[in-house]
């Protein structure tokens, strides 16, 4: 019997969760996105264009199909109440309800819970609903800090007072966000993602990867969605201990468990931003879905059958399963536009050159006259799988740079030199 799985998104995460699901054979996809991603409309059975947050029209697109259950990709479905409509007319998704995805959309909410439950890993915070308080604390507060918006902002993102920002920078962000911000102390330290599969109760936890937000090579530039990010055949990373993975495991498990607690349980992907710190990890944040580019990594080394790992979390029989990834390293590379994040350069054709074994993820890409075209975001992705870090990043830096056109990429990402400063800042810090 063919399953119909719905996967809601049409960017470079979507196109792996698509690829992911097509290998079984018993599974049809059906694919709802904004802008039509090529590397799904290949792939899937069916696709219909649809705003990825206009919920009732996807939901009664999932009706008339007969859709078994879903995967959503973006953030801003789940905000807008997607999974809790998809369960109503019994279509299981993978995805938090509406509130469960506070954790994301309500970073005062995040920090609030983790206060309450004495949940460790918490950096120091308050949060703010007034512009003149807020500034008083920046202007008050001895060291450096982060302003972050409390909900989701449209591409804002965090200032890091003593990097990005002076204080009157901070100033002026919190005053750009009306004063609804959390204000956190600077962490120190390497970030780090741990995602894991939670059908409620149960977590089963992904590979590690480190994502690299800067736009430019040696991490300088603006702040990006995600320029690449590169995983280990080990499943860790060289600075992250295994106490600190198991202390950033455990975090996780608390917060699932209060949120079961306040009757509010959590199903889907949980995504955590850690950065490890001289006394441990500490967390960033926490996103309800597959980062992206880290979907792509952990899903590229996927072996067990994403469908069955779909409604295991929709019947909360995680722990009856034996999810299992490959033990290979993982390399991936963003081309982006010309410009980007800034003014990208959209409209511009692209040729894409023999990528060899790499694997090619489509993301933000319009065609015209049969031509693929930069839009207004990251582009496309390669993703490169070796025994080594060495051999993926080959791979993958041999296909990234066979894309002709207005773009860029970060050479940089996956290296050994890039790792070796990793290391080697941990160990000062330490």
């Amino acid at each position: 019997m063919v399953m119909k799985i719905l996967v809601v998104g049409g960017g470079g995460r979507e196109h792996a969760i698509t690829r992911a699901l097509a290998r079984n054979s018993q599974v049809a996809v059906h694919a709802v996105m904004g802008r039509l991603n090529p590397g799904i409309v290949d792939l899937a059975a069916a696709v219909k264009q649809i705003r990825e947050t206009d919920v009732e029209a996807v939901v009664r697109y999932a009706r008339e199909q007969g859709i078994d259950g879903a995967v959503i990709g973006p953030e801003a479905p789940l905000e807008a109440g997607i999974v809790d409509q998809l369960n109503e007319a019994g279509i299981p998704a993978v995805g938090p309800t509406r509130t469960a995805a506070r954790i994301e959309t309500d970073k005062a909410f995040c920090r609030d819970l983790m206060e309450e439950h004495r949940i460790p890993g918490r950096p120091g915070y308050r949060v703010f609903h007034n512009t003149a308080e807020a500034c008083r604390f920046v202007r008050d507060y001895p060291g450096d800090l982060v302003v972050k918006p409390i909900g989701l902002t449209g591409g804002k993102g965090v200032r890091v007072m003593g990097e990005q920002v002076d204080q009157e920078g901070a100033l002026a962000y919190v005053r750009e966000l009306a004063g609804e911000v959390v204000i956190e102390e600077r962490l120190l330290g390497e970030e780090f993602t741990l995602m894991a599969f939670v059908d409620g109760t149960h977590l089963v936890p992904m590979p590690l990867v480190q994502d690299h937000k800067r736009a430019l090579e040696g991490d300088l530039g603006l702040n990006t969605g995600g320029m690449g990010s590169y995983s280990m055949p080990n499943h860790r990373l060289p600075f992250v201990t295994e106490q600190d993975f198991a202390t950033a495991l455990s975090i996780m498990e608390q917060v699932v468990g209060a949120m079961a607690g306040e009757g509010i349980p959590y199903k889907g992907i949980l995504y955590g931003q850690f950065m490890a710190t001289a006394t441990g990890p500490m967390v960033v944040e926490f996103n309800a879905r597959f980062g992206d580019p880290e979907a792509m990594n952990v899903l590229s080394l996927l072996e067990s059958d994403l469908s069955e790992v779909v409604f295991a979390i929709a019947d909360g029989t995680l722990n009856r399963m034996q999810v299992s990834f490959q033990e290979k390293a993982t390399v991936c590379k963003y081309l982006v536009p010309e410009g980007y994040p800034a003014a990208p350069k959209a409209g511009a054709p692209l040729t894409i050159g023999a990528y060899g074994d790499a694997r090619l993820f489509y993301a933000n890409v319009d065609q015209q006259d049969g031509h693929l075209c930069t839009a207004s975001s990251r582009t496309l992705a390669f993703v490169g799988v070796g025994e080594t870090l060495t051999e993926a990043e080959g791979i993958a830096e041999q296909a990234a740079s066979a894309v002709k056109g207005p773009v860029y990429h970060r050479r940089d990402i996956g290296t050994d030199g890039l790792l070796a400063r990793r290391c080697a800042h941990m160990r000062d810090i330490r």
